[in-house]
């Protein structure tokens, strides 16, 4: 029999579990505290294994050299798309900016009069950038990714901000983190249709059950007659929007300074061709996604404590098609 103490399979935090409507998700950036740019649109390259110096204070390895698994993540440079001002949280203008790539003139239907300026537009409390990669630069596909990114700093800041970058390039360097913490937002790598056991983790019943052992041993009570949604069922599993929370930065560099490609290329990926980043740990979804990095939004004591310098990565760990 069951044991009755049991808790449940399968968080109800996360429900519906279908598949996201757009790859990049949207932020609170309300929460977001800091100055410059608070966010930076990023492509997953995949995992390796970097030597670091432990520097945080109490640790049994501190000053020492240890080995810690890191995700690479590619940031090629952005461009502004539109400058959005607000008024009590609403939209009050939206200044298209007039240099866009021809890739993005493709993919969206663009005014073609630009009757506004940046300095048009009064009585705001708010200005947030609507940016798209560059992400032809890194060879993986042509069409951009757009995002909302917010900036931090007074409104007079913000607006400098956005007279000193309109028509540029937005690098990575822009990206200016008062600590060592960052934010991943994006979507899970998809497994299509999956059965309750994978996607709920539910047991599996007694190999002599009738009508299947991977299956849910009730369905639920007679009354209400009928399936509530807290019943494990076959569904959608992956494609899920998720938030990796105080993913400790090891570096942020360009690839014309430190190159870390292996001879035959990162696996699934390929070569970087512009900066990156490496942060420590796994990170969600598969190759070539689409991630937003933000500014910490929870910040603890344990995670702000961890520091790392960076020494080497060990490429041996990373090389594609391995025996």
């Amino acid at each position: 029999m069951a044991k009755l103490s049991v808790s449940r399979s399968g968080s109800l935090q996360f429900w519906p579990r279908k598949r996201t409507r757009k790859f990049l998700p949207s932020v609170n950036w309300n929460a977001v505290s800091g100055k410059g740019l608070l966010g930076f649109i990023c492509y997953k390259v995949g995992m390796a294994s970097a030597y670091v110096k432990d520097l945080t204070p109490d640790s049994l390895s501190k000053n020492k050299r240890i080995a810690i698994p890191v995700s690479i993540v590619e940031c090629p440079p952005m461009k502004i798309f539109s400058v959005r001002f607000y008024k009590n949280n609403q939209v009050l203008a939206d200044i298209l900016n007039q240099g866009v790539e021809k890739e993005m003139r493709k993919k969206l239907k663009l005014a073609k009069n630009y009757a506004k300026s940046v300095d048009g537009v009064k009585d705001y409390d708010d200005i947030r950038l609507i940016v798209y990669s560059l992400v032809k630069k890194t060879g993986i596909k042509k069409s951009p990714d757009i995002a909302e990114i917010a900036i931090g700093g007074s409104l007079d800041e913000k607006l400098q901000f956005v007279k000193d970058n309109l028509g540029r390039e937005l690098t990575l360097s822009l990206f200016n983190l008062q600590g060592s913490l960052v934010d991943v937002r994006g979507l899970t790598k998809a497994h299509g249709l999956s059965g309750p056991v994978k996607r709920f983790g539910i047991g599996l019943k007694q190999h002599k059950s009738e009508k299947g052992r991977r299956r849910p041993g009730s369905l639920g009570p007679w009354h209400p007659a009928r399936v509530t949604f807290r019943t494990p069922m076959a569904g959608q599993l992956g494609m899920f929007t998720r938030i990796a929370y105080n993913s400790n930065l090891i570096l942020k560099n360009d690839i014309n300074e430190m190159n870390i490609n292996p001879p035959q290329g990162f696996e699934h990926y390929g070569r970087v061709n512009t900066s990156f980043s490496l942060l420590r740990g796994s990170i969600q979804g598969s190759a070539k996604r689409q991630l937003l990095l933000t500014a910490p939004l929870r910040e603890t004591k344990k995670t702000k404590k961890k520091k790392f310098e960076f020494i080497e990565l060990r490429l041996a760990h990373s090389i594609g098609h391995r025996s």
